[in-house]
This record gives C-alpha cells, sequence and structure tokens, in this order.
C-alpha cells in the first residue's frame, strides 16, 4: 500500500483551531517535522483541510 511523507512547512500560530488541530492529529508539532501516515482517504481529508501548511510526496 503507498504512503505518504507529510511534511509541516508553515506555522500553525494564527490559524483556525480546527487546522491547528488537524495538524496535530497528523502527528505534526512544529515547522520542519516530517510523518509517514497510510494512503487512506481519512488521511488525505486531512491533508487536503491544511493543504496550505504543509507539502506531501507519495512514498513507498
Amino acid at each position: 500500500m503507498a504512503r505518504l511523507k507529510v511534511q509541516q512547512k508553515k506555522s500553525a500560530i494564527g490559524v483556525k483551531p480546527q487546522h491547528r488541530e488537524t495538524l496535530r492529529s497528523l502527528g505534526l508539532k512544529r515547522i520542519g517535522d516530517i510523518v509517514v501516515k497510510e494512503d487512506r482517504p481519512e488521511i488525505r481529508g486531512m491533508v487536503k483541510a491544511v493543504d496550505h501548511l504543509v507539502t506531501v510526496e507519495e512514498v513507498e
């Protein structure tokens, strides 16, 4: 199964509380943090909600 590498690129300061909670749910705490998650619809939805704060790559 494919995996997604998600990296936080921008700060969560000043963003909506829902976006901040989404970052925490993904496991991102600070700028530069990287997490690798399974490519599932739930994860894709969370990434899409905070796409202005993160970068995403597919890894295998």
